[in-house]
């Protein structure tokens, strides 16, 4: 299979034949080549996103909210089929696929299709006169994936770019080239204009000629920190606008009243669901001493259970990380937490067979991991590893947890466990992330903002803040609040209910006993 460019309403035979062969992670076999853009591709893309973007800001918010809406319905009638195509390139389950990453995607085209139609500024009386204000969609956007959630990500900055007015080009990672174009063929069949949503394939240098570009006013990222710093260095030359959704290396904080129950299923949704390959995991998971050793014996003995194997099977619960070069990566900081003392309590090795004894050698698998005796200066404590790989750590008091959890240039997410609800609150207050959880985790519903704080990212993603990053208009509210949209905001889940992870939310992951 051949994945090409996507421009104008069409997948084009790229101008440029310079390729790379793309894998299924669970066996390393080939699954298409995918052509890498050239600068007649991105001039191609930036002038009919341009062209578009004059029809489409014409368009009214209702009539532009039914394209999305639309769009949305196309997604949810090939659910299997899309979410194979993400299964094959990403290493998930399947099971994580048909029930989170094509939903969601659907559900932000959903979302601010209907949003799209409340979009407007406001009226002032003044003595002698009037005035308003109005939100002005920026022009050309451009998105730029990664590659855990592929398909997820490109909906999640198409549909407010695109219900605000704009026109957006998207870049997906390398490494997961499908579903983007999936999702570019529902816009047109949603009656998008050609050139609305248009893909471009290819490395990082694909994306520098997006940032680099005098014509697109706008980047979304999701990536690494490291990334988002070139993008911004690069972004601020021109001044353009960034959205910047970076990585994380999150507490996750139990407390002794907690349900350890719910607690454990917590930790394993924070650190082995996509493999671990998930921004917002809570990797640092502090438990208190007082149940800390009967906390490790009902994980150890959870996660021991995961069922490991072929990504598209629906029975499992683990599949396959994104590449060999990522499986040595991980596996690089496992040998780094054993060096530094640490104990590796159980996982962090190659599988021969997976839970239904089929050879998976030559697949990217790797055992979840689980290390105590951790010390917060050790490197598995301080960098983001993103892979299946937890560090415990023992805490004695609530203001030594705290100050512990904030010591990190990350900030995107954290959780607390804990059936004091008015302890619950005080805590989150005072952690340093974008998103805190109460008794939950990893939950992030279209209609609540997503961000970091510190190096974890700038601005938004979801929810009615995400709009105010693709017009002109600062500040405005679709409901007429008059709040500032532009600030941070600081968002806690609360459930006084036992977490539920064997939903259809999240079917598959925790085995219990």
């Amino acid at each position: 299979m051949e994945y090409t460019q996507f421009i104008n309403g069409a997948l084009t035979t790229s101008s440029n034949r310079e390729s790379r062969i793309n894998y299924n992670p669970a066996n390393n076999t080939p699954l298409g080549e995918v052509f890498q853009a050239d600068d007649q591709d991105i001039e191609a893309a930036v002038s009919s996103s341009e062209k578009a973007f004059q029809s489409w800001r014409t368009k009214t918010g209702a009539e532009r909210g039914r394209v999305l809406t639309k769009a949305a319905h196309i997604l949810r009638s090939r659910l299997e089929k899309i979410a194979l195509l993400e299964t094959q390139d990403v290493g998930k389950p399947i099971s994580e696929s048909l029930a989170v990453d094509i939903s969601s995607a659907a559900d932000a085209l959903e979302y601010f299709g209907g949003m799209a139609v409340g979009i407007h500024g406001e009226f002032f009386d003044l003595k002698n006169a009037f005035g308003y204000t109005r939100p002005e969609p920026l022009g050309i956007c451009a998105g730029i994936g990664a590659w855990n959630y592929p398909i997820q990500i490109a909906a999640w900055k198409a549909a407010p770019a695109l219900a605000c007015g704009n026109s957006m080009i998207f870049k997906p990672s390398e490494l997961t080239p499908a579903t983007a174009l999936k999702l570019a063929e529902a816009f047109m069949e949603a009656g998008a204009p050609p050139g609305l949503f248009n893909v471009v394939q290819g490395d990082g240098r694909v994306g520098a000629m997006l940032v680099d570009h005098p014509s697109i006013a706008k980047i979304s990222l999701t990536g690494s920190v490291s990334t988002g710093k070139k993008i911004f260095t690069s972004a601020a030359t021109q001044l353009k606008r960034v959205t910047l959704e970076l990585g994380g290396k999150s507490p996750l904080i139990i407390f002794e009243d907690a349900d350890i129950h719910n607690a454990v299923s917590a930790t394993m949704l924070a650190n082995f669901y996509t493999q671990g390959e998930v921004c917002s995991n809570g990797t640092r998971v502090f438990v208190h001493r007082k149940i800390y050793d009967s906390f490790l014996i009902k994980l150890k003995d959870r996660t021991e259970k995961i069922r490991l194997g072929d990504p598209a099977d629906p029975d499992t619960q683990m599949g396959a990380l994104i590449s060999k070069a990522h499986l040595e990566k991980i596996i690089r900081f496992i040998d780094s937490g054993k060096s530094s003392g640490a104990t590796l309590l159980t996982g962090g090795f190659r599988p021969s067979t997976d839970f239904k004894g089929r050879d998976i050698t030559s697949g990217n698998f790797l055992t979840p991991a689980i290390f105590t005796d951790c010390d917060d200066s050790m490197e598995i404590c301080k960098e983001e590893i993103f892979g299946p790989v937890l560090s415990i750590l023992c805490f004695d008091s609530e203001e030594d947890v705290i100050e512990r959890a904030n010591n990190t240039p990350y900030g995107l997410a954290a959780g607390v466990f804990t059936n004091d609800i008015k302890r619950g609150h005080r805590v989150i207050h005072q952690l340093q992330a974008g998103t805190c959880w109460i008794n939950n985790y990893n939950i992030t519903p279209i209609e609540l903002p997503f961000g970091g704080y510190k190096q974890s990212g700038i601005g938004r993603e979801l929810g009615e803040y995400a709009l105010a990053k693709y017009v002109y208009l600062p500040s405005f509210s679709p409901r007429s609040e008059g709040y500032s949209l532009d600030a941070d905001v600081r968002l806690s889940l609360n459930s006084s209910l036992p977490l539920c992870v064997n939903t259809s939310a999240f079917p598959v992951l925790i085995c219990h006993n």
